[in-house]
């Protein structure tokens, strides 16, 4: 398992290096749209040909890209001519704000979706499992803007029950979360639930499962000693990908509930072409990608004994 957790966190290491260097190549190859962004397209040829002399931008490349790293790795990205504030003090809010709206939505989506999909997969074709599979499929169907749009218009409008916008202007309120949360939920857990059900329905039909009933073992052990472990081989999978998914999936909710998180940051600084704010926010992106990737090699491990033992050989 050593071996295992070595191999993924060098293929981690080597992933992040060379986006960093994707990274480095799309945003700082034209000095003179990094000096216009920084002080703005009025500026002239002169005011940032002293701008990029003073932050080494005529250094060779090497020398260039080394400073950089070291710049990312710090948190020194620069100003951001959207808030006129270090960026670093625009991202940390956005990130923990999504983080706890991320918190919330997986506090419900893992516990529903294994749960409704491991009862569909121990009674494939039961009345249970097509009500499953069809509350699935429908709410997977209905886009986030869709879903916001009625739920706004049931708990905001007509009941009164919950706020409609998550600015957070005058202070924070887990009522905000509510609905961001519940449109997110409604359109993944039934994805989530379909391979979690399909996974089941797969290992209830091994031979060692069919072996175990035979043995006269209780069902509760049956599930929880010998079906589990392997069914959620592939939900394990779909749960990592959806911290990714929620990076981009979230702009839309984030947007419509004025809910001032990473994902509409993303957004703000792409329509208003702040180089600096955007290519943190790619940075941070890359590094969730990569992250949540090596956990899920990492948990494959844990799964799968078979997958240990390939590491070893």
């Amino acid at each position: 398992m050593a071996r295992l957790i070595a191999q993924r966190l060098f293929n981690s290491l080597v992933s992040i290096a060379l986006a960093s260097v994707a990274l480095f190549l799309i945003f700082e190859m034209s000095p003179e749209t990094v000096a216009a962004d920084a002080l703005g397209q009025y500026s002239t040829r002169e005011q940032r040909d002293l701008w990029l002399a003073a932050n080494g931008y005529f250094e060779p490349m090497h020398v260039r890209f080394l400073d950089w790293v070291r710049r990312c790795v710090t948190g020194e990205f620069g100003q951001s001519r959207l808030y006129n504030r270090p960026v670093s003090e625009v991202l940390g809010p956005r990130l923990w704000a999504s983080a706890m709206l991320a918190m919330l939505f997986f506090s419900f989506l893992i516990p529903l979706s294994l749960g409704l999909g491991i009862a569909a997969g121990m009674r494939e074709g039961s009345l249970l499992d097509r009500g499953i599979s069809l509350a699935s499929i429908l709410t997977t169907s209905v886009p986030p803007f869709a879903s916001a749009v009625l739920l706004t218009a049931i708990f905001v409008f007509w009941l009164g029950l919950l706020p409609g916008t998550s600015s957070m202007v005058d202070g924070f309120r887990w009522k905000e979360l509510i609905l961001p949360a519940a449109v997110l939920l409604l359109y993944d857990f039934g994805y989530l639930a379909r391979i979690t059900r399909a996974s089941m329905a797969d290992v209830m039909q091994t031979a060692y499962i069919r072996t175990a009933v035979l043995k006269g073992l209780p069902n509760w052990w049956i599930i929880l000693r010998h079906a589990l472990r392997n069914a959620l081989i592939p939900p394990f999978t779909v749960i990592m990908l959806q911290i990714n998914w929620l990076i981009g999936g979230v702009v839309v909710v984030e947007f419509f509930f004025a809910y001032k998180g990473f994902g509409s940051l993303i957004l703000e600084a792409s329509l208003t072409h702040d180089l600096f704010l955007l290519q943190a926010c790619t940075a941070v992106s890359v590094l969730l990608a990569v992250g949540t990737q090596t956990i899920a090699d990492i948990g494959y491990g844990l799964l799968n004994p078979r997958i240990r033992v390939a590491a070893v050989k």
